[in-house]
């Protein structure tokens, strides 16, 4: 067996969803300055980097980071391709999950992206609406993919999030697949226990058959 490292680093500069807070280190105690250890102190938002989103993103009322049950983050799952030219993940790449697959991590054209580069860019691959509804219906407790936010939309009513939140999928942003190809593997992802917390920040690996 071997852990693949699906989660993106946390750095100063790191790319970061438009309009959430940077992240920023301050070493506040240095050995180099004399002090008998090294501390910083951090500020990120509570959805930087790879993250898990907990229905209380989107869903009044519903479950925070803290309330997750790990059982839906952690086990089998699979990566799945989806076409390096198609603009979105759609209900036909969902219909290639396998029928007993409860976790779904989906490589598109971000990934090979974020390799060359660790920048934004605003014209990323989602998911369309009718790709979450097929997810729900099959009922799949996690759905992830290698973009910062699951879906784009530019209505700002976010019905991609709506419905799978909503229909019982966590949603897994911000993954880095370009090292993990198609296949099945063991998901093993912590969320930062934050109480009430509507975000999680996470490490992520796949553990390979």
């Amino acid at each position: 067996m071997r852990r693949i490292d699906i989660s993106m680093p946390l750095f100063p500069g790191m790319p970061s969803f438009p309009g959430d807070p940077e992240f920023t280190s301050n070493r506040l105690r240095s050995i180099s300055a004399g002090d008998p250890y090294n501390i910083s102190g951090l500020s990120f938002g509570s959805h930087a980097g790879t993250h898990v989103d907990p229905p209380v993103h989107f869903i009044p009322g519903g479950h925070t980071t803290d309330q997750l049950d790990l059982e839906a983050l952690n086990g089998a799952c699979r990566v799945v391709d989806v076409d390096l030219r198609a603009p979105s993940v759609g209900p036909d790449d969902v219909a290639r999950i396998p029928e007993d697959c409860h976790r779904v991590l989906f490589r598109t054209a971000n990934s090979p992206r974020w390799k060359s580069s660790l920048a934004f860019f605003p014209d990323y691959v989602g998911l369309t609406p009718a790709a979450a509804d097929a997810l729900v219906e099959r009922k799949v407790r996690l759905v992830g993919i290698d973009s910062l936010s699951i879906e784009n939309d530019t209505s700002g009513h976010f019905p991609v999030h709506h419905t799978l939140l909503g229909g019982g999928t966590l949603i897994l942003e911000g993954l880095l697949l370009g090292a993990a190809p198609a296949g099945g593997y063991t998901l093993e992802c912590l969320p930062l226990r934050i109480r009430g917390g509507d975000g999680g920040p996470a490490r992520a690996a796949l553990v390979t058959p």
